[in-house]
């Protein structure tokens, strides 16, 4: 870790920087119709841009990693809201149906799920970081994927294809948006069949 600039206070690890440069980037998030650059974020901790770059590659990775620290706190309240769920049906129509309820206004959970990044790229639901954050979720039910006929990869699947369909219902819900019980048995209609189909094959 480099100990020049951080405005005369440097961080003693690397871990501490990450937090710092994490900690700023979340405040610029926070703020209406914010860009959150690099350069910004190098200059309110008084380092240079190389110095932010040599952890994050660019603004969108950035963000992610923002929004992937913010998620720590959803996915805790998630796990308390399926506790002791344990068929995988009744599991993810809750987890789907809680998650839209309660990402939608959330700009930085937006930016993990798949927004546009800030450079005109779009963030990749396919990336690692992407499906870290999935499989995280799912690992945390109290389902056991394995009796039900979901290997690792198959776990992984699934974790894309939730982001996906979490993605399309964060940026457009339609005039007249499914909610509470209507939110519900839509999920159960469709997603039901599917996670069936792995124990059955």
């Amino acid at each position: 870790m480099r100990s020049h600039g951080w405005s005369g206070n440097a961080p003693a690890s690397d871990e501490e920087a990450i937090d710092r440069i994490l900690d700023a980037a979340a405040a610029m998030v926070a703020e209406p119709g914010s860009t959150v650059r690099i350069a910004d974020v190098a200059r309110s901790l008084g380092v240079t841009r190389q110095t932010v770059y040599r952890y994050f590659p660019g603004s969108d990775a950035l963000l992610i990693a923002v929004a992937m620290r913010s998620a720590n706190g959803f996915l805790d309240q998630l796990a308390r809201h399926l506790e002791g769920m344990t068929d995988p049906v009744e599991a993810m129509v809750e987890s789907m149906a809680f998650s839209v309820e309660n990402l939608a206004g959330d700009e930085r959970i937006r930016f993990l799920l798949g927004g546009s990044g800030q450079t005109g790229a779009t963030v990749s639901l396919t990336g690692d970081a992407a499906i870290t954050f999935g499989r995280s979720m799912l690992r945390r039910f109290d389902v056991d994927w394995e009796s039900r006929g979901f290997d690792d990869d198959a776990v992984d699947e699934l974790a894309e294809f939730t982001l996906r369909l979490l993605h399309s219902y964060l940026v457009d819900r339609g005039p007249a948006p499914y909610d509470g019980a209507q939110l519900r048995r839509f999920f159960a209609r469709w997603l039901g069949p599917a996670l069936a189909w792995p124990q059955r094959a």
